[in-house]
């Protein structure tokens, strides 16, 4: 079963590390993506830009409207995710649990939902 791992964090957090500590943080992040694509888990795994770079997009009565940034501001923004394939809950929450960034912030699983 495929599962979505939202890594969410503060980026003032991780804002007020160290660059050596920024440059751990990112080869332990590299270093895992590396081990769950070896165990077999790993489907596809991206960082994303900050929350100042996106748009929100919205389509209402036709009428397509676009604004600077996410729907609503909170201390926690997506920072990016991670798509793994396990077999269970089980199995994703011990896979989102070697994330090196749940230790700065949250990691949301949650179920793919297969069509067809």
């Amino acid at each position: 079963m495929k599962y979505l791992c939202q890594v969410w964090f503060d980026g003032a957090v991780l804002g007020a590390r160290t660059k050596e500590e920024k440059a751990e943080l990112g080869t332990a992040s590299l270093n895992y993506d590396k081990a769950l694509a070896e165990s077999g888990h790993l489907i596809v795994a991206h960082a994303l830009q900050p929350p100042t770079s996106a748009v929100t997009v919205r389509v209402r009565s036709g009428e397509t409207s676009v604004t600077d940034g996410p729907f609503a501001e909170t201390k926690e923004a997506l920072g990016g995710f991670i798509l793994i394939e396990a077999k269970d809950l089980n199995e994703a929450i011990l896979v989102a649990a070697g994330i090196p960034l749940a230790k700065l912030g949250a990691i949301e699983v949650r179920p793919i939902h297969e069509f067809g």
